[in-house]
């Protein structure tokens, strides 16, 4: 990413000049004043993303590690992973390709190791595979018996001094073209205020290396903290690498996140403290300021063998597919979609990618809740869904609905549509039903002569009724012509009623509701309100007291809707529906037609 910006802010076009000589040549590259530029770039952006850092870290946005989920992580540094291989192949096959930076940058990187895979080097070739056979025996070597072992074998240490020796005694940079570490500066760079001027036009790039840094350094904080038991504290994260880099970048470096390969190669050779980071460091020291050109002969094969070795450990990762197919489809989506995202898009694109999904899954869980009818365990409190329980049972005229979500903007109308299903109770049909029956009376007293045909649906079986009118019956009955008629129904006119309902209370269980907002208060007091036009008595249970002071908040208890409604359990509820249906005066029977 850093250096996708350096090539962008200092392109090699705004440092050709003319030679020193003044003939008629072409224009020439100023190799040197272009670096300059581009470390003086990359130093302010390392400013900018140290100053983002540490104030995020102390606005507390560490909390944004909670939406990188388990599945996201391990599919995110897959992916990482598969980039830091893919940009060391062309050191294991010893040929020199172009960087590539941004989407699709690992396919193109692919592509340009593949077109230059005629002029592989042999000799780097044989170098890198056998340092990768030697580096993949010791550590199986190391975990087969690790009990034995009083210290593991350090085959990264035996890879180096080895390869190194070897590329020395055998001069295999100047005889056989094996690229080398070579030149290493030594002494540090004294400290220096950073180009200020170049501030504007990096911004949206420093937060971009500030956010992917931060990710990269927290996912594999995860991994680590989840397999060796300890916690992490996202925003502590923040500030420090926040320090490290604003600290450092008066020194001339480039912003830094936790490294995936040696975060891994010391892991793998038992450093678990800061104390094995302390170390890492003074070598480091003092390698730049004292013994540099020990290393110099060191193939750059070397290096890349042991890195891939220790990227191994990512790519068993892989195993996770089928686990989260037997066990979360949702959480397989969230894996495949980090990886292939981080992939294909890049490192920050793709972590943008998979957290958006995975936000987008929690919206799709809540808007897809599992609902059901609770029946009474008998003998106890307690309420079952009475289709997977069978010693749970239904009270007659009550319905208990239960949803395993909160009420928002997002599922309400899916939340009152299944409500009307799961109880079999649609104000809208049971109006229907009651107009038909007002029709048909008002038109059996006018129409004195000819005969209805009713036909009511009980359950899955259809009953055909004819209806006479009642002086028309009696006059048939006095000349002896009642018969049977059914020869004629077919020209008749019919009547199809739906049945009456015969639930009078609901209660709606909001036992697992965790928040309700002004969306969903509105549609659930319409539905209260259809359903209390049909005699239907609906009250609310399980319902806690957050949840009730931000209804109270969205008043949602006003007219006829009051807090005499809502009960601390579903079975208060229920033995309350039951107490005001049997205290109730009885309802008039229906008027037979």
């Amino acid at each position: 990413m850093i250096g996708g910006v350096v090539v962008r802010e200092a392109p090699d076009s705004m440092f050709y000049v003319l030679p020193a000589n003044g003939t008629n040549t072409s224009m020439v590259l100023d190799v040197e004043a272009r670096d300059d530029r581009r470390v003086q770039v990359a130093v302010v952006l390392t400013t900018l993303v140290g100053i983002i850092q540490i104030v995020f870290g102390l606005l507390r946005f560490g909390f944004v590690a909670i939406y990188l989920t388990e599945p996201l992580v391990r599919g995110f540094t897959t992916a990482a992973a598969f980039h830091v291989v893919i940009s060391q192949l062309k050191y294991l096959l010893g040929v020199k390709t172009q960087r590539f930076s941004g989407p699709l940058s690992a396919v193109y990187s692919v592509k340009a190791v593949l077109s230059e895979i005629t002029s592989t080097n042999v000799t780097t070739l044989l170098l890198g595979l056998s340092c990768i056979v030697f580096l993949y025996v010791v550590k199986h070597l190391n975990e087969r018996y690790k009990k034995k072992l009083p210290i593991p074998i350090p085959g990264e240490i035996i890879v180096v001094i080895v390869s190194t020796g070897a590329s020395y005694g055998l001069s295999l940079s100047k005889d056989y073209s094996v690229a080398v570490v070579g030149n290493i500066p030594a002494g540090l760079v004294p400290p220096a205020a950073p180009l200020f001027s170049l501030l504007p036009s990096l911004v949206t790039d420093s937060f971009a290396v500030a956010i992917v840094g931060f990710s990269m350094g927290i996912s594999l904080a995860k991994i680590f903290a989840l397999k060796h038991g300890y916690s992490v504290d996202g925003n502590q994260e923040l500030i420090a690498l926040g320090l490290c880099n604003f600290i450092s970048s008066f020194f001339q470096t480039f912003a830094v996140t936790c490294s995936m390969s040696r975060s891994l190669v010391q892991e793998s050779t038992g450093g678990k403290t800061q104390i094995a980071g302390l170390l890492a460091s003074l070598m480091v020291l003092l390698v730049v300021v004292a013994i540099g050109f020990v290393f110099q002969p060191l193939p750059q094969t070397a290096l890349a063998s042991i890195i891939m070795v220790n990227l191994l450990g990512m790519f068993k990762q892989f195993r996770d597919i089928p686990a989260l197919w037997r066990t979360s489809k949702i959480e397989l989506a969230i894996w495949l979609v980090a990886y292939v995202a981080s992939l294909l898009l890049g490192l920050d694109y793709g972590l943008l990618v998979a957290i958006s999904f995975a936000i987008l899954t929690v919206i799709y869980r809540t808007q897809s809740p599992k609902s059901s009818i609770l029946g009474h365990v008998s003998s106890t409190g307690l309420y079952y869904d009475v289709d997977d329980y069978e010693e749970a049972a239904e009270y007659e005229g009550i319905k208990v609905f239960h949803s395993n979500s909160s009420i928002y903007f997002a599922n309400s109308d899916l939340y009152v549509n299944t409500l009307k299903e799961k109880t079999g109770v649609n104000p809208v049909h049971i109006q229907a039903a009651w107009k038909a029956q007002k029709k048909l009376k008002e038109k059996t007293n006018s129409n004195h002569s000819s005969p209805l045909k009713i036909c009511a649906k009980y359950k899955d079986e259809a009953v055909t009724h004819e209806v006479l009118p009642q002086n028309h019956m009696m006059e048939e009955q006095k000349n002896g012509q009642l018969g049977d008629r059914h020869s004629d129904l077919n020209s008749e006119e019919a009547v199809f009623l739906e049945p009456l309902n015969t639930v009078h209370s609901i209660v709606l269980d909001w036992t697992s509701a965790s928040f309700i907002d002004s969306v969903g208060a509105k549609a659930i007091k319409q539905v209260i309100k259809e359903y209390a036009a049909v005699d239907v008595r609906v009250v609310i249970a399980g319902c806690n007291r957050h949840l009730l002071s931000e209804l109270d908040s969205l008043q949602f208890f006003t007219g006829n809707v009051t807090t005499d409604m809502v009960f601390p359990t579903v079975h208060d509820a229920v033995l309350y529906c039951q107490h005001l249906n049997s205290c109730s005066p009885a309802a008039p029977a229906n008027e037979t037609v």
